[in-house]
């Protein structure tokens, strides 16, 4: 099941809809259109259907999913979506299907009429294997497994890196400095390409009057060219924002260059950059960036699953990667990026990789491979005996001392003992702060401290007219700092 609870448009679909989703996209001026591919390889769409980018035929709005008969059991690998919009997807076979927005070719068929329904891109395809596509405002690209790129649309600025400012109106190969060379990453910002190659260079091209193609100047390029200030740094992978752009390298840094007026780039200021500029994230190694061209929102996942954003973020310019508790760079975008669009398509794989953290929180108080339960009130909660030795001495000695697979407690409520135990495999509580002085009790029992301030904190939020006596009564008995 694909968690799309965090994105409005899909509030009023039933739980049994939203249990069958597997992959999803929302995008539109207002994240106010949503496309989502079923466990069935069904294809819905919901929305305000401007320009016909629902792709079902007609220009109507609808608040309930239609089916897009076309696309179902087309398997699609990748999506992305432009601000007019228009919509592009690669399917697993490779083909490219395009609808929505055409004022400038950008659907690459040749002409400049909307497309109400997904039609195939051939010029120049057929023969070709699509693995991914990106989209700028008003332009494509795709990515072959001959790791070529094809590009088509608006080229105002070069976008479409033909050499000239003339739009594209079909597929067109990009080759100048990517002759002969094998590309293995694409993005686009509203008005530039970029791409990875196979040896960890980047090239960029067309706009670039905020920095953003990362060559130390300000002019646009009509052709790729490659980023040499990152001469001997191997980039894995690139992610473009609406003027900035964040790269990834093999060893985990992030490097960022373009527009800066809201702190996207992570520097610690809003100064433009048009070089790459190293990020100091404080952190470990990461595994993923995350841009949108329609935001100025930047995200960074780290090896351990920490997710981390900046830029502008609800409105707030946040100049220096900050830490969130979110499970996924998703999760940024659908909280804190304006508009709340998704940034890439998303994805349930059927080994969907979980962090060590993700994977001790899903077997909490699950029955399936726990040694040991404890009985309170009545209640069962099943834990692990070799991970409540690891996380507190109190349950060291206690399980060394006792072969029991069932312990009762008679001093704790349920609700405290649960909080205690599902602390000790998530490093967090969840409890109201009149329930946190239960805990409270407990954490200094077992001499738990760093609970013991966990609870203090959330006591200390918590407090309003109506509990403060009952509070600070439990703040004085367990004797709480200030």
């Amino acid at each position: 099941m694909l968690d799309v609870g965090k994105w409005p448009v899909f509030a009023l679909l039933p739980p049994e809809e939203l249990r069958l989703i597997r992959q999803a996209c929302v995008f539109g001026s207002a994240a106010n259109e949503a496309l989502y591919v079923t466990v069935n390889d069904e294809v819905f769409a919901l929305g305000t259907n401007c320009s016909g980018c629902l792709g079902l035929g007609d220009l109507q709005s609808t608040i309930e999913p239609r089916r897009i008969d076309v696309l179902c059991g087309k398997k699609i690998v990748s999506l992305s979506y432009g601000t007019g919009p228009h919509v592009v997807i690669a399917t697993a076979d490779g083909e490219v299907f395009a609808w929505g927005h055409n004022g400038y070719s950008q659907l690459g068929n040749g002409t400049t009429n909307h497309g109400l329904t997904p039609a195939q891109v051939s010029t120049n395809l057929l023969n070709k294997r699509v693995t991914e596509v990106a989209c700028g405002s008003h332009h494509t690209i795709a990515l072959t497994t001959d790791g070529e790129v094809f590009a088509w649309g608006y080229n105002n600025s070069g976008q479409v890196g033909s050499g000239s400012t003339a739009n594209q109106p079909t597929p067109r190969r990009v080759s100048s400095c990517l002759q002969n060379k094998v590309v293995v990453n694409i993005a686009c910002g509203q008005l530039c390409s970029m791409a990875v190659l196979d040896n960890g260079e980047t090239y960029g091209w067309g706009y670039n009057c905020n920095g953003q193609l990362g060559l130390g100047n300000n002019g646009n390029q009509q052709t790729p060219c490659r980023i040499a200030a990152l001469q001997g740094v191997n980039i894995i992978q690139v992610a473009c924002g609406y003027a900035h752009t964040l790269a990834l390298t093999d060893e985990g840094f992030i490097y960022a260059w373009g527009a800066n007026s809201y702190g996207q780039l992570g520097t610690g200021n809003k100064s433009n950059q048009a070089v790459p500029t190293l990020i100091n994230t404080d952190k470990e190694r990461m595994v993923e960036v995350a841009a949108c061209h329609t935001s100025h929102t930047s995200a960074a996942k780290t090896q351990s699953g920490q997710v981390l954003m900046w830029g502008q973020c609800r409105g707030q310019a946040v100049a220096c990667p900050h830490l969130t508790h979110f499970a996924s760079t998703d999760d940024v975008f659908a909280c804190f990026a304006t508009p709340a669009v998704t940034w890439h398509l998303l994805t349930v794989d059927g080994d969907d990789y979980l962090t060590v953290a993700q994977s001790l929180k899903r077997e909490f108080d699950s029955p399936d491979i726990s040694d040991l339960k404890f009985l309170v009130d009545g209640k069962c909660i099943h834990v692990h005996k070799a991970l409540l030795k690891i996380r507190c001495e109190h349950f060291r000695v206690l399980l060394n001392e006792t072969d029991e697979e069932s312990i009762e407690i008679h001093q704790f409520s349920y609700l405290v003992y649960r909080a205690f135990l599902e602390y000790l495999y998530t490093d967090t509580i969840n409890l109201p702060p009149e329930d946190a002085i239960g805990l409270l009790d407990l954490a200094t029992f077992y001499r738990e401290t760093r609970l013991k301030r966990l609870c203090q904190e959330t006591i200390k939020r918590g407090i309003s007219e109506e509990n403060a006596i009952t509070l600070l009564s439990a703040a004085v008995k367990y004797e709480a700092r200030r």
